[in-house]
Formats: C-alpha cells, sequence, structure tokens
C-alpha cells in the first residue's frame, strides 16, 4: 500500500471535519481557539410581507372555519372529502359557487379540453 497517498487521504478528511466543526461552531456562536466567528445574521420576522393584518384576520378566521366543518363533518361520519359548507354566504359578503354554477365550469372545461385534445395538443 502506498502510505504516503493513504497520509494525504486522512490529512483531507480531517481537514473537511474541521472546517465543519468550525461552521457549526459559527452558528451556535461558539468559537474555539484559534478560529474567528462572525456575528450571528438576525433576519427580521416577515421580510418582504405584503399582507395587511387584518387580511391576515381573514385568513385566520376562513382557516378555522375550515377545519371546524371538517372536524364537524368527521364527526357526523361524512365520507366526503370535503366538507359541505353550512353557510351560503361568506363572511366577507360574498357567496360561495352553487352547485348548478360549478357544474357548468366543469363541463365548459372539459369541452375546451377535448377540443385540444382532437386538435393534439394535449400538452401544456
Amino acid at each position: 500500500m502506498d502510505t504516503i497517498r493513504i497520509i494525504a487521504d486522512l490529512r483531507s478528511h480531517r481537514d473537511r471535519l474541521d472546517q465543519a466543526i468550525t461552521a457549526l461552531e459559527a452558528l451556535n456562536g461558539i468559537s474555539t481557539p484559534g478560529t474567528a466567528v462572525a456575528a450571528p445574521v438576525i433576519k427580521s420576522a416577515k421580510p418582504g410581507s405584503r399582507i395587511s393584518p387584518e387580511g391576515m384576520a381573514r385568513i385566520i378566521a376562513a382557516t378555522k372555519a375550515r377545519w371546524a366543518r371538517v372536524r364537524a363533518a368527521k364527526s357526523a361520519g361524512t365520507t366526503a372529502k370535503r366538507a359541505p359548507l353550512a353557510m351560503k354566504k361568506t363572511a366577507a359578503g360574498g357567496h360561495t359557487m352553487s352547485p348548478a354554477a360549478r357544474k357548468r365550469i366543469s363541463e365548459a372545461a372539459k369541452k375546451r379540453w377535448a377540443a385540444r385534445k382532437k386538435q393534439g395538443k394535449n400538452r401544456l
């Protein structure tokens, strides 16, 4: 065996381990003798947030209502994938889509995809 090559490989492994240890110590703010640790970078909690607190509150309320419906459906033994909406009118004053409207949209989409498939453009 070539002992010089083995020693060189072991030293390169040792150097990589030392670098990994130094990097991990830098993350925790630990300094070992002979190493300089940079101060940790502190990022803001919500950089570039573009949603208002009111908007976030609406999203949170809607999410809680959705999960309440899911839990209620689960306890009632409903096997549907989605829990039925309890009210047709939303909290913001809008309306949910009626089953007839959902069916019309579905049929129109199927018609569009059939036309694309017929033309040979079934890829996006």
